[in-house]
């Protein structure tokens, strides 16, 4: 009789166990990339449009896959990613502070980098006080997910960015959304909620400058809706604050009523060529969002190369005006241009100008073909954007020269000419 033990119960689990199918949890995980699938056939076709590689970046030119493309892909709309300047600030923080904070503002991560940007963020801006964020994502979704709360109503714009609408579903608040740039259609819902709710506290949230779109909210009209209705406007400026207005202050300041507006954040990973974000108001608003925005308790400090930059690209903004001048005449030439060749641009007011292609695989074959003819712009598909109306994202810089535009615009020409886009695309 052999003295091996029979196996054990425990033994036949551990073994069930170890040859079980994954957790259902991850079902949807596996069929992302079905083969069937879309995106699962543009991988295959190589018209996969995202995650592409950066070998080199010196702003309005880059190297991918070896070759050098003209960039018209890149939010850094002053063109100072590649300033040496910038870069000598960057590197003069890290010999003086290190490379990190290793703690949030509450605790040790508060250096007095910090406290100088804060102070001129706010003066930039004409505020009392700004609180500084470690990306412009936790912005949106820390100051909306501390500022509204139970009990109140927030009204959100449909096409406002994810991080706003992250907020809004952190902060346990009623959210209704009004359809985009649609300021009849939030009237009627202000209306009714003060009808309906009077006691209740509201906020309306809307990007300044939309990131798909590159049109501006109507900011004077936003304001009226918010005083007659007892509520606080909140504009979020990431693709506009060093954009568009006098002194590139942002949406609200195009229309001179910087003031008028209660909150205004903004985004560092844009015109400021760094990671980070704000939000300036009045003080007792940012002392308590200091004290209660999760994301700015408990995330760790933007580092002093971060910071350093910044304070450096505001330096340059302030003292080089021109830029600002360089960047408008750019949009509206590369808007004109998209237009006299027939392509559709949607309402775009801004260096953000989208060109609207059609379905998701003719985008992405007309990204590819881009990319070969030396330029990259970024593919934008559902449900980003409304079916068949899949688009090329452009966004251009200061530093763009005139010879980059041309060449930009032959190869749309060429391109859509291909595709049969040029004229044959609908209106947004």
């Amino acid at each position: 009789m052999s003295d091996s033990p029979a196996p054990s119960d425990t033994a036949a689990t551990d073994s069930a166990v170890d040859t079980a199918a994954s957790p259902s949890l991850f079902d949807k995980c596996q069929r992302f990339f079905d083969p069937d699938g879309a995106y699962a056939q543009a991988k295959e076709a190589d018209l996969y449009p995202y995650f592409r590689p950066i070998e080199r970046n010196d702003g309005a030119r880059a190297i991918m896959n070896g070759e050098e493309v003209v960039m018209a892909g890149s939010n850094n709309y002053l063109g100072l990613t590649s300033d040496p300047r910038v870069q000598e600030a960057a590197a003069q923080a890290i010999k003086t502070y290190g490379t990190g904070c290793t703690g949030s503002r509450f605790l040790n991560g508060t250096l007095d980098l910090h406290l100088q940007l804060e102070e001129r963020l706010a003066d930039f801006m004409e505020a009392e006080a700004c609180i500084l964020y470690s990306t412009g994502y936790m912005t949106n979704m820390g100051v909306v997910q501390a500022i509204a709360g139970k009990g109140d109503l927030i009204f959100s714009d449909k096409d406002n960015h994810a991080c706003i609408v992250a907020g809004t579903q952190m902060s346990f608040a009623e959210t209704r959304r009004y359809r985009h740039n649609d300021l009849d259609h939030l009237e009627q819902m202000l209306e009714r909620a003060h009808e309906r709710h009077p006691d209740k506290s509201k906020l309306i949230a809307t990007d300044g400058v939309f990131s798909m779109s590159g049109e501006i909210a109507d900011v004077p009209r936003l304001i009226s809706l918010a005083r007659t209705y007892d509520a606080a406007l909140m504009l979020d400026d990431a693709h506009a604050i060093g954009v568009i207005g006098p002194k590139g202050q942002g949406s609200a300041s195009t229309f001179g009523r910087l003031q008028d507006v209660d909150l205004i954040t903004g985004t560092f990973s844009k015109s400021f060529s760094s990671l980070g974000g704000f939000c300036v108001g009045d003080e007792d608003v940012i002392e308590y969002l200091r004290h209660e925005s999760s994301p700015h308790i408990f995330s760790a400090s933007m580092p002093p190369a971060n910071v350093a930059t910044v304070l450096k690209c505001l330096d340059i903004l302030q003292e080089e005006p021109e830029r600002l001048e360089r960047l408008w005449e750019i949009s509206d030439y590369m808007r004109e241009g998209f237009r006299e060749q027939g392509f559709d641009v949607w309402d775009s007011e801004t260096p953000i100008i989208p060109v609207v292609v059609g379905d998701m695989e003719t985008c992405f074959r007309f990204w590819r073909d881009l990319l070969e003819e030396g330029v990259f712009v970024n593919a934008v598909v559902p449900p980003a954007v409304p079916q068949g109306q899949s688009l090329m994202r452009t966004s251009y810089m200061a530093t763009h020269t005139g010879k980059d535009l041309d060449h930009i615009l032959e190869a749309f020409y060429k391109v859509g000419t291909r595709h049969g886009v040029i004229g044959s695309n609908g209106v947004h």
